[in-house]
């Protein structure tokens, strides 16, 4: 399978994360962990990569950042290859520290910056492994929602010029608290897993970098370079497991069969990443939250048997997007 491609130029914006190989840890002290940090720190001067908000989470981590030369790629190849060899030395092991290749999420320049770096202060909490953020060492939350010391590394003056006022950290902790009822809103203009932005920025982006790009083995970018009509995919889709997918949308509950192959078009259209959650709800006239679980309980299916897997691969392989 081809390798993701990576949308490069001048002064862009990213989320960035990776996770440990088999989900391992990828510190295992503190030390690791400021270590970490420095590395990024040398990342940063090396690559004029500005450095926005971080959370370092037990086997990920979750960066915020702008690379003023078109450059990521070089520069995260270097950060990867740096942290995992002073890893393995420092902690005598070998072989691989992260799972593949870094998760890149390009981002529409200000207009999502203060959201994001709430969803990314947010994590620890949302894992359950605090009750305060504050509590939390290993983030940047404590320097943009308090008065801490900033590293000369951290760039704190584009997310803090946002917030009115002589007391900005105080303004910035209101904000992250009120970041759950966004965080839909926020995931909404997520497209295809890989910008997060307006439409009129995710067309800007398509024509500009995608155009012209094969995408046989890609299929984010593949849907990201050329529309898709989700009602044909659905009605297609219905007409080929057997369903009437008008009265399973108009019918309050669903059991059996009838369930299983709506379950079934769920799970297609979310593995084929062109709809979020909010938008399969609105299709399905189904809440969020059970699109989730839907999608969820379906995966569990597949994985237990091989049936069902089955049914589902026979029934993607006939849209190749």
């Amino acid at each position: 399978m081809g390798r993701a491609w990576r949308i490069e130029y001048e002064g862009a914006l990213y989320h960035l994360m990776s996770r440990g190989n088999d989900g391992q840890h990828i510190y295992l002290n503190d030390d690791d962990r400021s270590m970490f940090l420095e590395t990024i720190s040398e990342m940063s001067e090396r690559f004029k990569v500005d450095i926005f908000a971080y959370v370092l989470m037990s086997n990920h981590y979750h960066l915020l950042v702008r690379t003023n030369r078109a450059n990521l790629k070089k520069a995260m190849q270097w950060f990867g290859t740096t942290y995992t060899r002073r890893f393995n030395n420092q902690n005598l092991k070998k072989g691989h520290l992260f799972q593949g290749r870094y998760k890149s999420i390009l981002v529409q320049n200000d207009a999502y910056v203060t959201w994001l770096s709430c969803y990314i202060h947010r994590n620890p909490l949302r894992a359950g492994i605090v009750s305060r953020l504050i509590d939390y060492k290993w983030s940047s939350y404590p320097i943009y929602a308090y008065v801490k010391k900033c590293p000369d590394w951290l760039s704190t003056q584009v997310i803090l010029s946002y917030f009115k006022g002589s007391n900005k950290h105080k303004r910035y902790r209101e904000k992250v608290q009120k970041y759950a009822k966004e965080e839909k809103r926020l995931l909404e203009d997520l497209h295809h897993g890989m910008i997060l932005g307006a439409k009129k920025f995710v067309d800007k982006i398509r024509k500009r970098f995608l155009a012209d790009i094969p995408h046989n083995d890609l299929p984010q970018q593949k849907h990201l370079a050329k529309d898709i009509n989700v009602e044909d995919l659905l009605k297609k889709s219905a007409k080929i497991v057997q369903i009437d997918i008008d009265k399973c949308i108009q019918a309050k509950r669903l059991h059996g069969i009838d369930k299983h192959k709506r379950d079934l078009i769920v799970y297609l259209l979310w593995n084929k990443g062109l709809m979020t959650n909010e938008k399969l709800g609105r299709l399905f006239n189904m809440s969020y939250s059970a699109i989730s679980h839907c999608v969820k309980t379906f995966k569990e299916k597949m994985n237990k048997d091989k049936k069902v897997k089955n049914q589902f691969e026979e029934l993607n392989s006939q849209f190749k997007l």
